[in-house]
Order: C-alpha cells, then structure tokens, then sequence
C-alpha cells in the first residue's frame, strides 16, 4: 500500500489529465506496432536472403522501442516531469509491479536481455526443451515457434534462460542438413562417398556455397554414412533432407549395395 500511496502522491489531479492524448498515444502505438508486424515481414520476403534475417530482427526492437516511448508520454500526462516526482513514481511503480507480477516481469526482462544478445532471431529454426521449429516472432515475454507439423508454440524468454538453445542457422541462411544411410559392412567405401556425393551435388534444392560432407562411422552391425550438405533456403529443409533420402536410397540400390540389418536380440521363451 506505501508504494501506491507513493504513486498517488505524485500524480496530477483528474482535471488535469489529457485524457484524450493518452487515448491517441496509445492508438497510435497499437497502429505502429500492428505496422512493423505486417510491413517489416513483407518487406522481408521480397530481399535477397542473407538480408531477411536484418529484417526479421528489426521487428521486436521496434516494437520495444514504441511501447517504451509510449509509456514515457503516457508518464509525462499523469505526473508533473520533474527528475524527483519521475525517480519516485518509477521506483515506486517497480516495486508494486515486482511484487504483483514477478514471474511476467521475469519473462519481460529475459524479452529485453534477448534483444541485446540475439541468442535466436525471427527466422531462426531454434530447439528448445524439445520443441524444434522456425522462430516467427519475438514478443516482450515469449518466442512463438512454428513446428514443422505447423504448430505454434509460445514458449516465455525465462524459460529459454534455464534450458540450452540449439540454433541451427544462427541468423544465416546457412542451415546444414543431414540424411542418413545405413550399409552392409561389405562395400566400397569411396564408390559409396562419390555416389552420395554425386546425389547432393544434383539436387535442386542444393546451395553451392557450401560444402558437401560425407561422413563414414563402422558399426558393429554396418557402415553408418552421414550426407552433409546445405539447402539454398533453411524453409527447405525438410523436403531437401526428403530428396536426398529417396535419391541416395535409388542411387545405392541401383549400385548393387546392401542396407544393414540392425540385428534384433532374440526372443526368450517363456
């Protein structure tokens, strides 16, 4: 109660409140960030790729930006702008606000730390407790996720303090995929690597600015290959990852080469 008394003490009397400013102040912070939600996006979609991301991030900050100079004009019509009345009114208002909503409050600074570290931006494809997709928005106290089911997951920034963030393209449009091939211990290792390779250098969905990569581990039960490369555009993923699948599949059949049999453990009578 002394923190809202506090308030009260500083605050102007109701006939002189500008009741209608406020009003528009507030519209007019509703129409902006409704503005850069919709704009900003679009605008987004229509440059080269490795300028989306720049874009994507913009939309958060300014975001901030607006609610935070909404909230000092909003101030300045309900308490008389000197630095002492200001210093006790914010001070005041914290403590009230802290006590109320701790946890909300939590998730709102994690919102702004997030904005100077950028551990994940809008567009990212991020995994986080489990829950892996697109990061289509940042807002003040969550990150909405797409999954690749088109789920949306509304995960608050307090949460991704206390669990690892995996970022795959870390505000690139450089994500590395990865199709898996299991074969018969008895081949040819580098017909085996040239053919994979020769799959993921003839994909349409393949970007040729980065490497490819075949990896090679012995198993007890066969050969474990990893084909390692990058599509043209990190929304393509999936069906990039589908293509070198069915394509590196056909290609080692049509070889002669055998897929392993992982064994089973034998069933035990009972």
């Amino acid at each position: 109660m002394d923190a809202i008394d506090k308030i009260n003490d500083h605050l102007r009397n109701v006939g002189e409140i500008a009741f209608i400013q406020i009003g528009l102040i507030l519209l007019g912070a509703w129409l902006l960030i409704l503005l850069a939600q919709r704009l900003v996006p679009l605008l987004a979609e229509r440059v080269p790729a490795y300028a989306r991301y720049w874009l994507f991030a913009l939309v958060p900050i300014l975001r901030l930006v607006i609610v935070v100079t909404a909230f000092i004009l909003i101030l300045f019509r309900l308490v008389e702008p000197t630095i002492e009345n200001l210093l006790s009114v914010f001070v005041a208002f914290a403590l009230a606000l802290g006590f109320a909503v701790k946890d909300y409050i939590s998730s709102l600074t994690a919102g702004v730390v997030t904005l100077g570290e950028t551990p994940y931006r809008p567009g990212d494809w991020i995994e986080v407790n489990g829950v892996y997709g697109e990061v289509k928005e940042i807002e003040m106290r969550t990150i909405k996720i797409l999954t690749p089911d088109d789920t949306a997951v509304f995960i608050p920034h307090l949460m991704a303090w206390n669990h690892l963030i995996h970022n795959a393209n870390d505000g690139s449009r450089y994500l590395q995929c990865i199709a898996d091939f299991y074969l018969h211990p008895d081949h040819d290792g580098t017909r085996v690597r040239n053919l994979l390779h020769d799959v993921a250098l003839t994909s349409a969905f393949l970007s040729f600015d980065r490497p490819i990569l075949v990896i090679a581990h012995e198993k007890p039960w066969g050969t474990h290959y990893r084909l390692k490369a990058y599509p043209i555009d990190p929304r393509l993923q999936f069906r990039f990852i589908t293509d070198l699948t069915e394509r590196g599949k056909a290609a080692l059949l049509e070889n002669g080469l055998r897929f392993a049999t992982f064994p089973c453990p034998p069933v035990q009578d009972s």
